[in-house]
């Protein structure tokens, strides 16, 4: 079969390479991929900042849709036949996780789906919304799964809140339609006023172009009587977070998800202590969250936000696409 593979660190070092097709074993299924979609965590991996001891070749992206056409022995959860999602944990099931249930990851320490066929244990995936296409079912685990975890497990959203979302890649965009499913209130934040108006029209109650308003956090106030806001999804990280902290009400919680501006940030201590502050990292979350939200989503008819849709073959300019800052969801379409 074929599969994208990095023979080493770099973008330019993404291959296209022949490898053997994976055999189930106990308590495993074989899939035929029918469709992955790209997150900001693939860029890091082959940016070599994720895991510097990644191993190569390493088949790559965590996120997919798929077939389940055998099954090893000793599996009970799923048929042929069936359409399964991937959870990006692979070994989180349910509850806190241990440090090795944060480790097992798709594309970093077991290879990923960016190939024809992938083997995976049974506990790591979640039947597929029949409602969803190939292309918007890859789109759910790893962003929609961080926007749920945070905001409704670790957050308890609720309509009486206001959510503050960065930007407009995949998990934000995901917290937007989240957080307008459920009646909260939403700010979401830019520097393109197109991707604001876009974001309007997915339910944007406010919007804030951080160019024009450099101070963002005092807008946020503004747009919240001075009380400031119930929930940050922080995708910016660095010196940001800072921000985030002036942003919150009292109680306030910041879901800190990414990491674009760095991996340090300088935290007002004082104003999150006067603030009872919660700040929380979020690394997605276990396979039982994401069975919650797919019925959620199944129940409301929520459609993920596609960017743009490249070919298996074409896999390259898809990761290029990622370097540029997409509007939602970024999918390479395995088999048409």
């Amino acid at each position: 079969m074929k599969a994208w593979q990095l023979k080493a660190f770099g973008r330019e070092n993404l291959v296209l390479n022949d490898i053997p097709e994976p055999t189930p074993g106990p308590g495993e299924v074989l899939i035929r991929v029918s469709s992955v979609a790209l997150n900001y965590r693939d860029k890091l991996l082959y940016d070599g900042t994720y895991n510097p001891h990644l191993e190569f070749p390493m088949t790559q992206v965590a996120d997919a849709v798929g077939e389940i056409v055998s099954l090893g022995p000793d599996t009970s959860r799923f048929k042929v036949g069936d359409r399964v999602v991937t959870n990006y944990c692979t070994r989180w099931i349910d509850g806190h996780p241990t440090a090795k249930e944060t480790l097992y990851t798709l594309g970093n320490i077991i290879p990923g789906a960016l190939a024809e066929y992938l083997v995976l244990t049974e506990h790591a995936l979640a039947l597929a919304p029949s409602y969803l296409t190939n292309d918007e079912a890859a789109a759910l685990p790893c962003a929609g799964l961080t926007a749920w975890y945070s905001l409704v497990e670790q957050g308890r959203l609720s309509s009486s809140q206001t959510v503050l979302l960065q930007g407009t890649g995949g998990v934000s965009l995901f917290g937007l339609q989240i957080a307008s499913a459920l009646g909260a209130t939403t700010i979401v934040t830019s520097s393109s006023d197109e991707k604001l108006e876009r974001a309007k029209a997915l339910g944007a109650t406010h919007t804030i172009n951080y160019k024009t308003h450099p101070d963002w956090e005092k807008e946020a106030l503004t747009l919240t009587n001075n009380q400031g806001v119930d929930q940050v999804l922080e995708v910016v990280g660095g010196p940001n977070v800072a921000r985030s902290i002036k942003a919150i009400r009292p109680e306030g919680q910041i879901s800190i998800i990414g990491i674009i501006d760095g991996f340090d940030a300088t935290i007002p201590l004082f104003s999150l202590i006067q603030k009872h502050g919660i700040l929380r990292g979020i690394s997605v979350g276990p396979r039982r969250a994401l069975e919650d939200m797919l019925r959620k989503f199944d129940e409301v008819k929520l459609h993920p936000v596609i960017d743009s849709v490249y070919s298996f073959a074409d896999a390259r300019h898809a990761f290029d696409r990622l370097e540029e800052g997409a509007f939602g969801k970024i999918v390479i379409r395995v088999r048409s």
